[in-house]
């Protein structure tokens, strides 16, 4: 078994992988399309920024509770029922659409797909410790991140040229092959499993659980829990603004076509790739000091992007380099993912790890929903040069302050 983990791309890992491009393609260009969908209908920033913060919560809730069902329930059959239930939404939401009131119904699908989501990774990412080596875990964080941004540059670009041509039709058909077809493939993937027996129900072994991950984090590595806040402050301010942003400004304010914003979107997937790709190749290289550098590297970019809408930009000035500056902004966070995850899979024991990991991640995104609800209003009442500059003000200084957490984390990590 050794020699066979000392080796990257092992039949099992190889199988992880490939499920995980089709199965986050799927996802991607689901993801991709609602939104836009309800947005092209309604054409309200607003409810597009309440809706988004709406489908995001249920992720939230579910990540732990992921992370619980990763460290005591077969790892591979987690990943396989929650690409058929994908699959059965799919088919519901193609069943429902026209007969049921549109915003309900994109509500609901997109909480059930990230609920499924935020289920689902941490049983991929406790699965990777037990399929590698110690010495892979760097490069085996970074090809399925990569894996991830691939299928985000990809869903996004067909999925905007499939949508702009013949609606969402198609798109619904591809993303239930997807899904149908990556739980099938990972019926075959082997994750070592010891069964951990349980003297209690499943609600209270959940919440005993929970509450032994989170006494880990904040009372035997409180340092876990300072980057976390860190984390959580930055997903407030600068992921929000990106994630309502983008959408509102390319479609709306600049009036592209969703062609356009669906090549947006896909470069923010090859930024992804790209950070990936550099993880991969840095390796061991990269230390947990360099998380502030990537931190305020976004916040810069994010800076140039509200120089980008200022009033009388170019509208094809101002779309390329929103585009160019996504797609760094991505490279930069990919590089600081994969940093952060393949520090704490080297550090946490393995009976915690989808806990703990599920548990930081669930803090960290908790305040997201929040600054998505918030920008949609904002960007319906105020020019969108004053919302990017102000969120990339305080996500430079978030960043700045976040120096002496990493350093910290750094000494801890020897």
């Amino acid at each position: 078994m050794e020699t066979q983990k000392s080796a990257l791309f092992t039949r099992d890992f190889t199988l992880v992988v490939i499920g995980q491009i089709i199965s986050l393609f799927g996802n991607a260009i689901l993801h991709f399309a609602l939104p836009l969908y309800l947005l092209r209908e309604t054409g309200s920033i607003t409810l597009f920024g309440a809706v988004n913060a709406c489908s995001f919560l249920p992720m939230i809730l579910m990540g732990p509770i992921g992370g619980t069902a990763a460290d005591r329930v077969h790892k591979g059959r987690i990943m396989v029922v929650l690409d058929f239930l994908t699959a059965g939404l799919t088919v519901a939401y193609t069943l429902l659409w026209g007969k049921a009131p549109l915003v309900p119904l994109v509500i609901v699908t997109l909480m059930l797909l990230y609920a499924i989501a935020g289920a689902y990774q941490p049983a991929v990412q406790a699965s990777l410790p037990l399929l590698l080596s110690p010495e892979r875990l760097t490069q085996g964080n970074a090809v399925i991140n990569m894996v991830a941004t691939l299928a985000n540059l990809l869903g996004p670009a067909l999925g905007g040229v499939i949508f702009g041509l013949w609606g969402l039709g198609p798109i619904l058909t591809i993303g239930g092959i997807c899904f149908f077809s990556s739980a099938v493939m990972e019926l075959f993937i082997r994750v070592p499993h010891e069964r951990r027996p349980r003297d209690t129900g499943v609600l209270a072994t959940v919440g005993k659980d929970l509450g032994e991950s989170w006494r880990y984090i904040s009372q035997e590595r409180p340092v876990f829990l300072s980057v976390t806040l860190v984390l959580s402050a930055f997903n407030l301010i600068l992921s929000a603004v990106m994630i309502v942003g983008i959408p509102a400004i390319v479609a709306q304010v600049l009036g592209m076509s969703d062609a356009y914003l669906g090549l947006t979107q896909a470069a923010m997937g090859f930024g992804g790739l790209l950070g990936g790709m550099l993880a991969g190749v840095l390796g061991t290289k990269l230390k947990p000091r360099h998380g502030s550098v990537c931190l305020l590297a976004c916040a810069g970019m994010a800076g140039v992007m509200g120089l980008a809408v200022l009033p009388g930009a170019p509208t094809a000035a101002s779309y390329w380099l929103i585009t160019g500056m996504a797609m760094a902004v991505m490279a930069a966070a990919m590089l600081f993912t994969v940093v952060m995850l393949t520090l704490v899979q080297a550090q946490v024991p393995g009976q915690l790890l989808g806990k703990v990991i599920a548990c930081i991640q669930a803090v960290a995104n908790c305040a997201s929903p929040l600054g998505q609800a918030a920008y949609g209003l904002l960007f319906d009442h105020l020019p969108p040069w004053t919302v990017l500059l102000a969120a990339a003000a305080l996500s430079a200084l978030v960043a700045l302050r976040s120096k002496r957490v990493f350093c910290r984390l750094e000494r801890e990590a020897h």
